[in-house]
């Protein structure tokens, strides 16, 4: 990537994204809202261009590309879903920390099936008492034998409930970050249960619900890098997450903003187009402008993290922080410009500004973000 361009290869998987989008999400994306379903089929049909292992290597299956080329793909696809490209986001964090950490039997063990999303993978890190203060997560794992016994529960959890593979933070040892390691969970373990689907403001095709661990036996084989060290797992996974997240932003307000320029020239007031209102035209420049520039923030930390730039998990805090603001305040101004009409469901205006508005919570809240590049900024 030069500064200002993507090459041809980012371009045509960028295009490929774009088509897919097209025919197999934009179509059904409202329908799968309103009726809270889940579209495993398109799910698993994004998984055939090997959208289930984007950044896995090519040597474990995946498709091995960079943190811009998946946020390419994150921001194609949020044009016609944000929740569902959201989902397939979090699978990808799981399975790459897989690859990324895990021993061989572990990669051997799990990456086949979750790379074509045969079995799809959540991320378990957020408690009921350990939201922004991840590391004060109290879910315990105590070595017994060739085991871990696990108790303990996870919330908010994308996927809880459906999903068949939960890469879950546990603590093993003192408290605070150190003592916390990373283990692959099977739903169909004893003592694995789930609570009752979250009823959401948004993201209503995906679910969501508590997972809870009472006494589950997990062999020590399925330890993810070496104990104590997950926490920075964790953190590593989510400095590509909130790329990701930011993208999702990216794709979800772009959509808002097509939309919202065909119906301003459609529609008249006054005899004339709300296009052709000065107002109209500014707030739309300006919708835009902060669009690109957030974008443009997003593709630079992408690189960043793919580089393993020293500055990596300042910028994709600074970038995730900038693209969901701006995300939603683009498509609050376009639920604007559609009137009464924008909060209809007959429009795709309010779904989007639905769903676009967790995005500065979840992968760590935007005043975390703050937190995490101020305190980068004082140490130095």
């Amino acid at each position: 990537m030069t500064q200002y361009d993507l090459t041809d290869d980012q371009r045509a998987i960028q295009e490929m994204a774009q088509r897919f989008t097209a025919d197999a999400i934009t179509p059904h994306a409202a329908e799968w809202d309103e009726k809270h379903i889940f579209p495993r089929d398109a799910i698993r049909a994004a998984a055939e261009l090997g959208f289930g292992g984007i950044y896995v290597s090519e040597e474990a299956g995946g498709i091995g590309l960079g943190r811009l080329e998946a946020a390419l793909i994150m921001e194609a696809m949020a044009y016609g879903c944000p929740s569902t490209s959201a989902f397939i986001s979090i699978h990808n964090m799981g399975a790459w920390m897989i690859d990324r950490f895990g021993s061989q039997a572990v990669k051997d063990k799990y990456l086949p099936d979750l790379i074509p999303m045969a079995r799809m993978a959540s991320y378990c890190l957020t408690e009921a008492g350990a939201g922004s203060d991840a590391a004060a997560l109290k879910t315990r794992a105590v070595r017994d034998g060739n085991h871990y016994v696990v108790t303990g529960s996870k919330q908010f959890i994308s996927g809880g409930g459906e999903n068949d593979v939960y890469v879950v933070m546990v603590r093993t040892g003192e408290d605070g970050p150190k003592g916390i390691s990373c283990l692959v969970i099977e739903k169909d373990m004893a003592g694995v249960s789930f609570g009752a689907q979250e009823r959401k403001l948004g993201w209503h095709s995906q679910p969501t619900a508590q997972v809870n661990f009472d006494g589950v036996r997990v062999p020590v084989a399925n330890l993810v890098g070496g104990e104590g060290e997950g926490f920075r797992i964790a953190m590593m996974g989510l400095d590509g997450g909130r790329l990701n997240i930011g993208a999702c932003s990216l794709g979800g307000a772009q959509r808002c903003i097509d939309e919202t320029v065909q119906y301003t020239k459609d529609r008249r007031q006054f005899g004339v187009a709300v296009a052709d209102f000065q107002n109209t035209q500014f707030t739309l420049a300006d919708m835009q402008t902060e669009l690109e520039a957030a974008r443009t923030l997003l593709y630079a930390a992408a690189v960043k993290v793919t580089d393993n730039a020293p500055d990596k998990t300042r910028f994709a805090a600074m970038a995730k922080r900038f693209a969901t603001d701006t995300g939603s305040s683009v498509v609050d101004r376009a639920l604007q410009l559609h009137g009464g009409y924008g909060y209809l469901m007959d429009y795709p205006i309010e779904r989007f500004w639905r769903d676009l508005r967790v995005h500065s919570i979840l992968e760590g809240t935007n005043q975390v973000m703050r937190m995490i590049v101020a305190r980068d900024m004082l140490r130095q």
